[in-house]
């Protein structure tokens, strides 16, 4: 064995790496392996940690630049709004809808129930939050997506910000400014403030900003006496101020009341309730809406009528309408407008003797004039006060409209081609059969005889003939010889809604059983004075918010609703009513005129329709009782036996219309007739062929006795004097059933009087299709809407006046 040292195992290295002694002595450190694979995109901590302290440092330099930057602004323009200002034409002040009501209270002038009941609807941990609270966001979602609720994501704190310092819209910069300004609000000023200002700037609907304002409107009590459930009730209404009014919206009450017990049932999770008297609690009921007295005389109709022709076609809002700040210059000329009142004033209103004569307390009027070559309305009557009789005269739709829906046969007749059941095109000058009762020929549906005014008998007259002395039997046989189904479409092309309640195809159609507006009637002869082109009505000029930002408003449309053939053969027509018949008190216009009188069933309403070539107005005198709202006759209204649309109607018309266009040129009707239509066949004979207003039209009962029997009784059908045609020929009349011409003349019928809230009439609209209920005060639903059932199919059971 040597006595060399022997050579010694080596002990690996434990350390980062192995390394080997360099040419000092000194040990080298390996290098570490390279990341392969999946490792390669896992961030090593060193990259996390500097992300991690980057972004901090970025989030706090950023919130402390966005602190400093971002200050407490003033109170911005919206919190201080006042009213919207409603415009003539010429720019005159028509109306203002009122100031804001708001009236600021102190904290301790709202009850703590109130109090409560807010914070239990928007904001529960408002005391013990910063003025931001992201779990209050989430949890805010979570409600809402599970139905417990919709809540606000952001805190009170945040929710007062917007309201009083910034606007409304949803934007990431206005988010931004709310955040930092919200945080600084919550370190200058103590809860109490915040919650308070909160509370005197939320809006609760009925123009009310404030919790003040809002127990007044609502329950007409100081904030300091609301009661738990009423306080709830006024908490519910910061979520949709607009629905949740269950007198303005009942239909919408089964949503209010959940989101009322939403609020409730917060309050005693908070401990703030009581649970044996949340038992008790019941849903308030709020009283009917008061009326401002800035809104008396026409002004209160016209600013209800506008708004809802606002919000019903999209241009604003209801709850950005109810904001207030926008100036809206309507299509109402004040010269128009102010004629129009004194007309129904001189001509009706001075006349009534409401101590002397009961029935002079039901008179009502209403009516409507277009500019026929731009569709736009220049005048409207409605009542005379809207402080005192909240139904809107123009646009109600629950009075027959009677012989003034006549014109709407012949010019579907024309338009269409018709032709009597024996062949021959009907043009002014066609022959009919006048006897009255006389049964219609070609109509499936059953038997209908309606009866001439007073049952006068006419025997064979010509079209233009039974025009001028509205002769229901004449009609309701063209109407089958047209085609009912094509009638109705044609009043629908002029003018009329396709909802008009009791429009609908059966022989009844032409003696006006339809209750349309004065507004829809005053749409529809527009059309016919301006040679048979359609412009929907318009009622805004322009739209301003806050006195430099313009609204949109829809684009005018016009079309050719009917052939200029068949409006201006109509006209034509209508010109010899003002001639020869019961229009002839229109000639005191003193220029060219076409008109139509009418009368509805018992005489409840009375018509005029006319126009000029510069203007179409409808006139309606209507019978209601003011405590029930019940359609009434006006038999002795005024001291006379009967109001006929040729009497004080047609008399407002022609003293509205005479000063209306004062001053301006006399034109002529430019007219372009259907072939023979410009020659004037020989009048009839017949010794009773006296001019009619209001016709009753026919009873429809199959055991009544008629002047004629079944086939005519030896009198010539409809068509050519002379010819006969037996029952069942099927010339002109419809291949389709009929509709039933019953059920009720719309949704909920007209509204009450008395009533300061709801439906504004039998729920019809103000133009188009929409509906027109709550476009001013009104009260419940009544069963005075229609005037009376109708049997199958259209027929009218009771005699109706035309």
């Amino acid at each position: 064995m040597s006595d060399e040292p022997q050579p010694q195992p080596q002990q690996p290295n434990r350390g980062w790496a192995s390394g080997t002694p360099d040419a000092a002595g000194k040990a080298k450190k390996a290098k570490r392996p390279k990341r392969t694979g999946w490792r390669r995109l896992i961030p090593t901590w060193r990259i996390v940690l500097s992300t991690v302290v980057i972004g901090l440092l970025l989030v706090v330099g950023g919130f402390f630049l966005g602190y400093h930057l971002v200050q407490i602004p003033a109170a911005n323009a919206l919190a201080t709004k006042q009213s919207n200002v409603y415009l003539y034409a010429d720019g005159s002040v028509l109306a203002r809808d009122g100031e804001v009501n708001r009236e600021s209270v102190g904290l301790a002038r709202v009850s703590k129930d109130a109090q409560h009941a807010v914070l239990a609807a928007e904001d529960r941990d408002f005391y013990s939050e910063s003025a931001i609270d992201p779990m209050a966001m989430v949890r805010a979602g979570w409600n809402t997506a599970t139905g417990q609720g919709k809540q606000s994501g952001s805190t009170i704190t945040q929710q007062y910000v917007k309201n009083y310092y910034l606007a409304q819209e949803q934007t990431v910069t206005r988010k931004v400014k709310e955040f930092f300004i919200a945080i600084k609000l919550d370190r200058e000023k103590s809860k109490d403030e915040i919650l308070e200002g909160y509370l005197n700037t939320s809006f609760f609907g009925r123009g009310a900003y404030g919790i003040q304002s809002a127990a007044q409107a609502y329950f007409g009590v100081d904030a300091k006496d609301l009661t738990a459930a009423q306080g709830a009730y006024l908490a519910s209404l910061l979520n949709a101020p607009s629905q949740y009014d269950v007198v303005a919206h009942p239909e919408n009450r089964p949503a209010a009341e959940a989101r009322w017990n939403y609020v409730m049932n917060g309050m005693v999770d908070k401990g703030w309730l009581s649970a044996s008297d949340r038992a008790a609690a019941k849903f308030p009921k709020p009283k009917q809406s008061t009326i401002s007295t800035n809104l008396s005389g026409q002004r209160g109709y016209v600013v209800n009528i506008v708004r809802k022709y606002l919000i019903d076609n999209g241009i604003v809002e209801e709850e950005e309408l109810d904001r207030g700040g926008y100036r809206i210059t309507t299509t109402l000329q004040k010269d128009k407008q102010d004629a129009f009142v004194k007309a129904v004033d001189d001509k009706l209103i001075s006349q009534l003797d409401q101590k002397e004569r009961k029935v002079d307390t039901y008179v009502r009027a209403g009516g409507a004039s277009v500019d026929p070559k731009t569709g736009k309305v220049v005048a409207m009557y409605n009542g005379i006060d809207y402080v005192k009789q909240y139904t809107p005269g123009a646009t109600r739709r629950d009075f027959q409209v009677g012989s003034t829906f006549k014109p709407f046969v012949f010019t579907s007749a024309v338009e269409n081609h018709s032709e009597t059941q024996n062949g021959r095109t009907i043009d002014p000058n066609t022959r009919y059969d006048g006897t009255s009762e006389r049964p219609v020929q070609g109509w499936a549906g059953g038997r209908y005889a309606p009866e001439n005014e007073d049952q006068r008998d006419y025997g064979n007259v010509t079209v233009r003939e039974a025009t001028d002395k509205s002769i229901n039997a004449v009609y309701a046989q063209m109407a089958v010889d047209v085609g009912s189904d094509k009638v109705m479409q044609t009043a629908i092309d002029l003018g009329l809604s396709k909802n008009t309640p009791e429009l609908t195809p059966s022989p009844s159609i032409a003696l006006g059983v339809a209750t349309a507006s004065p507004l829809d009637m005053a749409e529809a002869y527009a059309t016919l004075a301006n040679h048979g082109r359609h412009s929907t009505y318009t009622l805004v000029e322009k739209v301003m918010k806050d006195g430099k930002q313009e609204v949109e408003l829809p684009e005018r449309r016009e079309h050719q609703a009917v052939s200029r053939e068949a409006a201006d053969t109509t006209t034509s027509v209508l010109r010899s009513v003002v001639q020869n018949g019961t229009a002839s008190a229109a000639q005191a216009v003193g220029r060219p005129a076409a008109a139509k009188t009418g009368t509805a069933e018992e005489d409840t309403a009375a018509w005029f329709a006319g126009y000029t070539p510069d203007l179409a107005t409808v006139v309606a005198v209507m019978g209601q009782d003011p405590k029930t709202a019940a359609h009434k006759s006006l038999y002795g209204a005024m001291g006379l036996a009967r109001i006929n649309g040729g009497g004080a109607p047609a008399e407002i018309w022609s003293q509205y219309t005479r000063n209306a266009l004062k001053g301006e040129p006399v034109a002529d009707f430019d007219l372009q007739l259907q072939a023979g239509a410009d020659v004037t066949a020989p009048p009839s004979s017949d010794a009773s062929d006296e001019p009619g207003d209001g016709e009753e039209s026919g009873s429809g009962d199959p055991d009544a006795s008629s002047t004629g029997d079944e086939d005519g009784n030896g009198s010539d059908t409809p068509g050519d004097s002379g010819s006969s045609t037996p029952p069942g020929d099927v010339g002109g009349t419809e291949s389709d059933p009929p509709s039933t011409g019953g059920g009720t003349p719309g949704s909920g019928g007209p509204s009450t009087e008395p009533g300061p809230t709801g439906g504004g009439d039998s729920g019809g609209d103000t133009g188009d299709d929409s509906s027109n209920g709550g476009t001013g005060p009104g009260g419940g639903d009544t069963d005075g809407a229609s005037g009376g059932d109708t049997g199958f199919p259209g027929i009218p059971v009771t005699p109706r006046r035309q």
